[in-house]
């Protein structure tokens, strides 16, 4: 059976997931990650891990998604590129809804459609509009509040 199931994180996973992460990445925003893999498995490390609580959903013994979220805000969210559309991230972002403040803010670059279709349905609303300097990539700030009544 091809149940996924949400779980804590296993630090030993680090790689599997930053390689689904990374796919998942370069497939919504439509360009390669110019990055070294090892640079983006530092940056989860050191900016990531410390500051966001993490779900990972695993189906078949495999990582196919994961959501950092803090309260207040959502730091990243990513699925598998296979399970894009299962209903994945609709539990991995009920999960940090349900552990927010009320609250949750997140950013996605403008580009990547099906992020923001997402988000959308999901009850987050366009609050903020920018460009990325990093990436140099526009991007979107969207807000979630529970006292909408949002999905």
């Amino acid at each position: 059976m091809d149940t996924t199931i949400l779980t804590t994180f296993e630090p030993q996973r680090t790689d599997e997931l930053i390689r689904m992460w990374r796919a998942s990445f370069e497939h919504g925003v439509g360009i390669l990650d110019p990055h070294p893999i090892a640079e983006q498995r530092q940056y989860f490390v050191d900016e990531i891990l410390p500051k966001f609580n993490l779900r990972v959903a695993m189906k078949n013994g495999e990582i196919v998604g994961f959501v950092a979220s803090d309260g207040d805000s959502i730091g990243a969210l990513y699925i598998g590129v296979p399970e894009i559309g299962h209903g994945i991230g609709t539990s991995l972002l009920n999960w940090a809804k349900d552990r927010s403040n009320g609250k949750l803010w997140l950013f996605t670059f403008a580009r990547n459609l099906n992020a923001r279709r997402f988000y959308e349905k999901s009850g987050f609303e366009v609050i903020a509009r920018g460009h990325e300097p990093i990436w140099g990539l526009d991007d979107i700030k969207y807000e979630w509040s529970a006292s909408k009544g949002a999905a």
